[in-house]
């Protein structure tokens, strides 16, 4: 579904991502571990085509089409969807009016106050968007688009940043219906990437594969609980050391 070939990005003139390679496959939920500042949230802004971001070398494949130049528009007609980690206020804009935009935007025959359930948002409709919420409500609200949206690819911006237990399990319930995590791995189309600074999601949610980026470049990918494992025994100065030896390989 998404393949990133040796991809270096830049903001504001600064080289951020060094030659990042990322395959993701349809069905596959992918985590993105770091220190902050190591290139986590660029690479997000990246695939979704922000602004904020250039794309100096390297591409990024979706769907089997060169999306590196795309505008962020198209991406997402393409099925990329995302949610930030610091989503804007919309003031004047009912929440219950965006998401029905969203519905109809993507041909999307849904019941918005059903989808609100999930993520226990239906008293928040009535209210303009994202003004005035709580850490976990904006979060909330965030999945809460995604939901109606139904991207084929996800990508979290720290969805358990700020976030207390309940507000946690009530995204992580969204994202595995998101992710299609209910189903039988073969039958599951959705993808995902989300970006994680502790970890705690993946006590909700089951990961397939993880990747910790340090310097702008992955240092190591494999199984999420024993990357986390490792990072929560010894920091990421192992993963410092995997990096190096890498590069003395080169």
């Amino acid at each position: 579904m998404l393949e990133i070939v040796d991809l270096h990005v830049e903001v504001e003139g600064k080289r951020v991502l060094r030659g990042v390679n990322l395959h993701i496959e349809p069905g596959e939920v992918h985590i993105l571990l770091g220190p902050n500042g190591s290139g986590k949230t660029t690479l997000i802004n990246a695939i979704i085509g922000s602004p904020k971001v250039k794309v100096v070398e390297g591409k990024i494949i979706f769907k089997g089409r060169d999306i590196t130049d795309a505008p962020m528009d198209e991406r997402v007609k393409m099925g990329l969807g995302v949610a930030f980690q610091h989503p804007p206020k919309i003031r004047g804009v009912k929440l219950r009016d965006l998401l029905q935009k969203i519905a109809s935007k993507f041909n999307r025959d849904v019941d918005v106050e059903k989808l609100a359930s999930v993520v226990k948002m239906e008293e928040y409709l009535s209210r303009d968007v994202n003004v005035g919420f709580s850490g976990g409500e904006l979060k909330r609200s965030e999945v809460l688009q995604l939901l109606v949206q139904s991207p084929d690819l996800a990508l979290l911006d720290e969805p358990d940043s700020g976030v207390d237990v309940e507000n946690l399990t009530v995204i992580a319930n969204a994202i595995n219906e998101l992710c299609e995590l209910n189903l039988k791995p073969s039958r599951r189309r959705k993808s995902a990437i989300m970006v994680t600074h502790l970890g705690y999601i993946l006590n909700y949610v089951k990961a397939d594969r993880a990747h910790v980026i340090l310097n702008g470049r992955i240092a190591c990918s494999g199984n999420p609980n024993e990357i986390l494992k490792q990072i929560m025994e010894h920091g990421f100065e192992r993963c410092v050391q995997c990096l190096q030896e890498r590069e003395l390989r080169r």
